[in-house]
């Protein structure tokens, strides 16, 4: 049973300035209440105990705004940043706040109806939840065969160009020196800044990864006016 998640939340959130000038993305309202509180509230409806949110950009709001996760019987751990370091660094960084078991990863700019079931295979490294490719990103990122489950980064038969929906479980046994270095061709060091993708690809190619389609609603808010569409959705 998986009991612990991370959030991604120290992107700069350039793309959707002017709003994040003086506000980090994560805190923008959705529907009246912060982007980042729809994910808390998910968090624990699953019973995640432990939270961990990575900060950089403007990070000093979000303690400030959420606590130590009280108020939805949560612990939430901080991870600062002095610069962004994207999502493999910010991952990396944080392990010593998180335990050494299977987590739930998932990026602080998106916004679903719910979350998926939390069941890793033990046979696997990781699972990654994809949802059909939106305007924005028409060409996916993976291929995927729903009837087995199977992910590739090549197009083949019976498989279907999907996009990433941000939302993951991984065990971190596959952030080791092996596993970074056959993705990175060199071991990335802590406090450096780097993505996850090359990760989960490598991992996929080891077929350690499988995927999972996202059955309710999703939005990638990460402009102003995807921002403003799902207000008028959600109204």
């Amino acid at each position: 049973m998986i009991t612990q998640a991370m959030i991604f939340a120290a992107g700069e959130g350039k793309r959707m300035r002017p709003l994040t000038l003086k506000t980090p993305k994560p805190l923008l309202k959705v529907a009246g209440k912060p982007l980042i509180v729809w994910h808390l509230e998910k968090l624990a409806a699953k019973k995640i105990k432990t939270v961990v949110i990575n900060t950089s950009h403007l990070g000093e709001q979000l303690p400030l705004a959420l606590g130590q996760g009280e108020r939805w019987q949560l612990d939430i751990q901080y991870s600062a940043e002095a610069t962004p370091l994207e999502t493999g660094g910010g991952l990396l960084q944080a392990l010593n706040l998180l335990k050494p078991e299977p987590l739930l990863l998932i990026n602080g700019d998106i916004w679903c109806s719910h979350l998926p079931e939390l069941d890793l295979p033990e046979n696997k490294l990781a699972r990654l939840f994809l949802v059909p490719n939106p305007e924005h990103h028409p060409k996916g990122d993976f291929y995927f065969n729903p009837s087995t489950q199977t992910l590739s980064n090549q197009p083949g038969a019976d498989a279907t160009a999907m996009t990433f929906s941000g939302i993951s479980l991984l065990d971190p046994r596959c952030l080791t020196k092996e596993h970074l270095t056959s993705a990175y061709e060199q071991l990335p060091e802590k406090g450096q800044a780097f993505p996850l993708a090359p990760l989960l690809r490598s991992l996929v190619d080891q077929q350690l990864a499988d995927g999972q389609a996202y059955n309710g609603d999703w939005v990638d808010v990460g402009t102003p006016l995807r921002l403003d569409q799902l207000n008028g959705y959600l109204a």
